[in-house]
């Protein structure tokens, strides 16, 4: 039986939380409970809202938990544009995480999309 485990999508998100810990570990004290906090939920949330979505089984309601994730995705966009403008993160850095939460992004999107054949699912519809 397939689970959520097996989505390439959800693999390469947990990868994504496993980097993003370990770059803010440099990150300045103060900033704990702050953007350091901030950008940790924001990548825990994108593969456990994939989690979640696939364990309802239902595509509406995946949908809907993938658009979750794709909110969450584009939070982090800003909040490492913002790191970086700080010096938190370093250029390469930067661009690593980047690159990554941008292929993110497209695989959540293309998935949504598959999904949603027709746009009958749209996030203005959930309640």
């Amino acid at each position: 039986m397939q689970t959520h485990k097996d989505f390439i999508l959800w693999q390469k998100s947990v990868d994504f939380v496993v980097e993003v810990y370990k770059l803010t570990n440099s990150f300045p004290k103060e900033e704990i409970y702050g953007l350091t906090s901030q950008i940790r939920r924001s990548a825990v949330s994108i593969s456990s809202n994939i989690a979640e979505g696939y364990g309802r089984h239902s595509d509406k309601e995946l949908v809907r938990f993938l658009f979750i994730s794709l909110g969450s995705a584009s939070e982090i966009e800003t909040q490492l544009l913002i790191s970086q403008r700080l010096k938190f993160l370093d250029n390469e850095s930067f661009e690593k995480l980047n690159r990554d939460i941008l292929e993110i992004i497209r695989m959540l999107s293309a998935l949504i999309k598959s999904k949603n054949q027709g746009g009958l699912i749209h996030p203005d519809n959930f309640e």
